[in-house]
């Protein structure tokens, strides 16, 4: 018998992190480095610690304005002024009364409801005893496939490394394009060539096509090296559905799909076959929960991505892509490794260190699922020291 209890939040302390990066990560819009993010320090009435993070971008929103950018400024104003004072006293695993307090103070700003979110569930957990996947419901699968990301780097960099993360048991392959339709077409072709016909690759324009008959047209081209899926090639629904029905490769829905409400628009229009559930666009756990219920309800299968967290939000990942069964597809996360265990592995790994106390195990090609209470791994507080860093 589960014998439940109860806490208060006392605390929600903000501190800023950067990573040190492994190699340049860019896609189209980015223009700032990767690794620079938020984290979320909760503390409740018996001492107890949580960890969450938002990895925000200002770069990075959604179509049309509908969705912006979020800097570690602005989400470290957002929570210092409204979040905390709005959850402080709450119990943190009351996570339906931790959304309406955030959602009273402030609307919006999801980035940094999520990293106090985040930080709940693994307070919460830990109290109980029990890893986060089992606050969402259990698990559904207790590894989790690998997309390696190769972000826009140069062609002969691009099959080095591709070559490498197949070497050591990626089987799927995400390529950044959106910048060029000759060179993007190039790009595929090459490493397909590297990585040989047995891995799957897919392509995230992250909007950059300037018409839907572009991204047609470049699709169709990549087409005959074999493609899984083609990643938001342009901006918005009804654009990205114009392309969708013109190409035998299925369409995944990323910026334009970011919450609930968003999924029953592409599902009306037959945008996507495919939705890219984050933990943060929702805004925490409990409503990209709420996503991969929609999806699965309409057919829609799902993989986890993000921003290349940092390995406190990366564990938010892994216990999503554990619980949703929506999720069917390989995910885009990292492989989060410290520095002491890194053995000149690329498959996954972003950063040359990480904020954890032992790294995530990679087996074939998978994530296996940590076990431990709470988001399943500690946070390492020698390497936190190390790589916080001022506003």
């Amino acid at each position: 018998m589960l014998l439940l209890t109860t806490s208060r939040i006392i605390s929600v302390e903000v501190v800023t992190v950067r990573l040190p990066p492994r190699r340049e990560h860019k896609w189209t819009g980015l223009t700032e480095p990767i690794g620079r993010y938020v984290l979320v320090r909760m503390v409740d009435d018996a001492g107890r610690v949580g960890w969450g993070e938002a990895p925000a971008l200002k770069d990075w929103g959604g179509e049309f304005g509908r969705y912006f950018g979020e800097s570690p400024a602005t989400v470290r104003v957002v929570i210092d002024r409204y979040l905390a004072p709005a959850v402080t006293g709450a119990d943190p695993g009351n996570i339906v009364d931790l959304h309406m307090r955030m959602d009273a103070v402030i609307k919006g700003y999801p980035y940094a409801k999520c990293a106090v979110e985040l930080a709940a569930y693994d307070l919460a957990a830990r109290r109980a005893g029990l890893p986060v996947h089992a606050l969402l419901g259990g698990h559904a699968r207790t590894r989790i496939p690998v997309t390696h990301s190769i972000g826009l780097i140069g062609f002969a960099e691009a099959e080095a490394e591709t070559a490498k993360v197949a070497a050591e048991g990626i089987k799927t392959i995400k390529i950044k394009v959106g910048v060029d339709p000759k060179r993007d077409v190039e790009m595929v072709r090459l490493i397909r060539n590297a990585v040989g016909p047995d891995v799957e690759l897919c392509v995230d324009a992250n909007e950059g096509y300037k018409t839907p008959g572009e991204a047609i047209r470049c699709i169709r081209q990549m087409e005959q090296y074999g493609l899984k899926y083609a990643e938001q090639p342009v901006m918005g629904i009804a654009r990205m559905a114009e392309v969708a029905h013109a190409i035998d490769t299925p369409v995944m829905a990323d910026e334009s799909a970011w919450n609930a409400h968003d999924v029953t628009e592409i599902v009306e229009r037959r945008a996507a076959e495919i939705v890219s559930i984050y933990t943060t666009k929702p805004g925490g756990l409990y409503r990209a929960m709420e996503v991969a219920a929609v999806c699965r309800a309409a057919g829609i299968v799902c993989n986890v991505n993000g921003s290349v967290e940092t390995g406190i939000g990366n564990l938010a990942n892994v216990q999503l892509a554990a619980a949703a069964q929506a999720v069917t597809l390989s995910c885009v996360v990292p492989v989060s490794t410290p520095a002491e265990e890194q053995r000149g592995q690329v498959a996954g790994i972003y950063y040359t260190d990480d904020l954890l106390t032992h790294g995530m195990k990679l087996t074939d090609g998978t994530i296996e699922l940590p076990r431990g209470p709470g988001m399943g791994i500690d946070v390492d507080l020698g390497k936190l020291a190390k790589y916080t860093v001022k506003d």
